[in-house]
């Protein structure tokens, strides 16, 4: 039986560190892992990004302000 992550409420994104993983980010989005890191590829992503030590991580605040948009 597959589980699922709860979709993080805006109050509880703003409580997050500066920048958060894709999957942490994927999920505030109700979006795939998968999906955020094929947008982010594509230089597509909703969110800004920065890479980090080889892997990409998920600026809060810009995730905060596409949430709020929504």
């Amino acid at each position: 039986m597959a589980t699922t992550k709860e979709v993080p409420t805006l109050a509880e994104v703003r409580a997050w560190p500066a920048t958060v993983s894709v999957p942490q980010a994927a999920t505030a989005l109700g979006i795939s892992k998968s999906y955020l890191h094929e947008l982010i590829k594509r230089d597509e992503a909703p969110v800004k990004v920065l890479p980090l030590s080889g892997r990409n991580r998920v600026i809060t605040a810009s995730l905060v302000r596409l949430l709020e948009a929504a």
